[in-house]
């Protein structure tokens, strides 16, 4: 069956009324869909009957200096990946549908919000989770399906739908690597042959890191990594390699038990990546 397309709410009203009942489940994107992105259409697809992707390029999740404008944009090869993986309904709004001129209201990330990607992306989740909160509203999904390379956002829509009683259940899906150990992401594409290989220190980093038995060494496995690419051609520039409690993102102390997130960012070129891997202590 084709894709239905919607944008705006009467359209996703006729459009959940061809639909028809049972379990709708939505992958929210900013569209440019690779492999990762079929990941979670096809976890999306084993828990509901029918699934939806929203694809909009969220202004409110970037800052001013931040790469909004050359954001890649491929519909028409985003439809076609859709109705290739069984997607039933695309929504597609225009930011000016989903932000009005005299908007007031925005969802605040709080202080969980403004730590470790959110200290050097001030704004950037009361964005993310503004725009999640809108689509949950309009799209009336019964489960939403995250990656997990973005497992501070994951985090902190699964406190939001807790803290506001939303009647959404949140997935997380692993993380997708390509062969040579990269997280897949839409950016990725603009990474030279040299960005790449420097890049490839994060997934290495993390690999280093995780293979340790304690905190401390963690840390240090992983930052030997990450320091010996600093000095690579293009070099690799840290924003922040931290050790985490997944579900807080607070730094976790020296003798800490249980899961922990390893979490990293960093600048190749003119391309800023992050990426992640659970370790689990004791």
């Amino acid at each position: 069956m084709d894709v239905i397309v919607a944008g705006d709410r009467a359209e996703l009203d006729v459009a959940r009324t061809e639909l028809g009942v049972g379990r709708l489940a939505l992958v929210p994107t900013m569209g440019a869909l690779h492999e990762g992105h079929r990941s979670l259409i096809r976890l999306a697809g084993e828990h509901a009957d029918q699934v939806a992707v929203s694809i909009f390029v969220n202004p409110l999740q970037f800052a001013p200096n931040e790469d909004f404008s050359r954001y890649p944009r491929t519909f028409m090869d985003d439809l076609e990946v859709c109705q290739e993986e069984g997607v039933r309904l695309v929504f597609a709004p225009s930011a000016d549908y989903m932000y009005r001129p005299d908007r007031q209201v925005s969802v605040s990330a709080g202080e969980m919000g403004a730590i470790v990607e959110g200290a050097f992306r001030p704004g950037h989740f009361d964005g993310v989770l503004t725009v999640v909160l809108k689509l949950f509203n309009l799209v009336r999904p019964d489960v939403a399906v995250f990656g997990r390379k973005d497992a501070q956002q994951l985090a902190l829509i699964r406190r939001m739908a807790a803290d506001l009683d939303l009647p959404v259940e949140i997935l997380g899906a692993p993380t997708v690597r390509e062969p040579d150990g990269l997280a897949l992401s839409s950016r990725n594409r603009y990474l030279s042959a040299a960005d790449r290989a420097t890049a490839l220190s994060l997934s290495t980093a993390l690999n280093e890191g995780s293979s340790r038995a304690t905190p401390p060494e963690v840390r240090q496995a992983a930052r030997e990594v990450l320091d010996a690419a600093a000095h690579a051609d293009p070099p690799l520039l840290l924003d922040y390699l931290a050790l985490v409690e997944p579900a807080t993102f607070t730094e976790i102390p020296d003798g800490h038990v249980g899961d922990a997130v390893l979490a990293v960012a960093a600048r190749v070129g003119t391309t800023r990546l992050i990426d992640n891997v659970v370790v689990t202590f004791g």
